[in-house]
């Protein structure tokens, strides 16, 4: 399959390629762009919640016609989750590279740092099921055309699944309460399912609390957000409230006190 354009990333400040010492500070990140998420959050605290067997449940094959599901992965960094994600969905076991895997999963994975894009491209062992693309997913203009480009492939126009990792409190720092609103008002039009792993208040203090102790400018709205204490409960309210979705179920927390959370739309 032809991958999508690319494009590189708006937002990012500071050459991540060069990798001096600062930018490795998690504090020299400000939106969640990493450079070795996976050591500190491993993807298997969120797999041992996750059934293997979720999407098959949720998407039974149909008899008629042998489609892959479609999913979108939101704030992927380089790519250690999706991955392991990809893997856990279809039981591939390591070093295992099934040929049908691709028809029966792909995997949209954006991200806005170019530099950890690229180093998914590189270590991703299933190329043919996971495409990697640089996207500012609050950018609407390149947003909709990279993912309808990719959608049209398949000739859908929503995707079965979104996957939303530990990605909303960058969004909500770094546009305010509005943008948190808008941001899951995207997810939930695009989706017929939605697994959200919110970040607690707590995050928020200690991710302003690195910023400063690094001399950086604090963010922008920081001070400013009404939305704010019980962040999964607020967006659960956002998401089954104002955009019509409905919580499924939570798969519970992980070591680091995250809830797992599954969405369905009203009509998927």
């Amino acid at each position: 399959m032809a991958e999508p354009a690319k494009l590189t990333g708006e937002g990012i400040g500071e050459n991540a390629a060069e990798e001096e010492p600062r930018v490795l500070e998690p504090g020299a990140a400000p939106f969640g762009n990493f450079p070795h998420y996976s050591r500190f959050h491993p993807p298997e605290q969120r797999l041992r919640l996750l059934p293997p067997e979720l999407l098959r449940r949720l998407f039974p094959p149909e008899r008629s016609e042998a489609r892959p599901i479609l999913g979108l992965d939101v704030g992927c960094n380089s790519g250690d989750l999706s991955v392991a994600l990809y893997k856990h969905f279809l039981s591939l076991h390591d070093g295992e590279n099934c040929s049908d895997a691709s028809r029966e999963l792909r995997l949209l994975c954006c991200d806005i740092d170019p530099v950890l894009v690229e180093r998914a491209k590189k270590e991703c062992p299933f190329p043919d099921g996971l495409n990697f693309i640089t996207l500012d997913f609050m950018n609407q203009r390149t947003r909709k055309v990279l993912l309808s480009s990719f959608l049209s492939q398949f000739g859908r126009s929503v995707f079965d699944i979104g996957f939303c990792m530990s990605i909303t409190m960058w969004i909500h720092l770094n546009h305010g309460d509005h943008g948190l609103w808008e941001f899951l008002a995207h997810l939930s039009s695009l989706c017929r399912y939605l697994l959200v792993e919110p970040q607690p208040w707590k995050c928020y203090r200690a991710a302003a609390r690195r910023l400063r102790k690094l001399g950086l400018h604090d963010f922008d709205h920081f001070h400013s957000l009404a939305i704010r204490g019980d962040m999964a409960n607020q967006i659960v309210q956002i998401l089954t409230q104002d955009h019509g979705m409905e919580l499924v179920c939570c798969f519970g927390n992980t070591s680091w006190d995250r809830s797992l959370l599954l969405f369905r739309a009203s009509d998927p």
